[in-house]
């Protein structure tokens, strides 16, 4: 990973964590959907920003975010640092993703915008279906709805670029998950209990 993007997620991070010291301060005096509210717009909004690009990134960046991600569950649901029902919390009872899956969920949704029209062109772009390349229209994965994913030469690097990631995280989900025809809504509800089923 870059030292930019390495320090991007140490400044998240040290961010997070400031604003959950004082959302601690204030726990007691705040009901749960106030302090729920708090925690999304200083502390999940953060970790979530841009968060596409950490694809491929190393397991101690993701878990520098996890951590950030363990501390506002231990907020919300009053359980200690180390409880080991912690992960069943966050799926049973918060609805939420762990970082990685959050990852594959943004491009995941990304690349179902841009195979729907309704992504920007420079991202839209990248989105290629293989039936669409010359050459590549009688192979199976053109009548599978995959993604064209390019070459790259640097694997540290190149794999977190958006044409690359995004259509790898796709070629990783069944089939219903790269038809276009799916509903948007329905995509995202279908994507999360996929994911929530252990599916990454």
């Amino acid at each position: 990973m870059t030292i930019a993007a390495g320090r991007h997620v140490s400044n998240i991070c040290k961010t997070c964590f400031f604003w959950l010291r004082q959302l601690r301060r204030v726990r007691r005096s705040l009901d749960t959907e106030s302090i729920k509210t708090l925690v999304h717009a200083f502390v999940t909004s953060r970790v979530d920003y841009c968060n596409s690009v950490l694809s491929s990134a190393s397991k101690k960046v993701m878990d520098k975010l996890q951590h950030v991600q363990n501390a506002a569950a231990c907020l919300l649901t009053g359980t200690r640092k180390y409880e080991r029902d912690l992960s069943r919390l966050m799926h049973d009872d918060l609805h939420w993703l762990v970082i990685l899956q959050r990852v594959q969920y943004k491009l995941a949704v990304t690349v179902h915008r841009c195979l729907r029209h309704r992504a920007p062109r420079y991202l839209a772009d990248y989105c290629v279906p293989v039936c669409e390349v010359s050459g590549r229209q009688n192979l199976r994965s053109a009548r599978c709805h995959q993604l064209s994913v390019p070459r790259v030469r640097r694997t540290t690097l190149g794999t977190r670029v958006f044409s690359v990631a995004g259509p790898t995280v796709c070629y990783s989900l069944s089939d219903h998950f790269r038809n276009p025809a799916v509903d948007s809504e329905q995509f995202r509800r279908d994507l999360k209990m996929y994911l929530f089923a252990g599916h990454s």
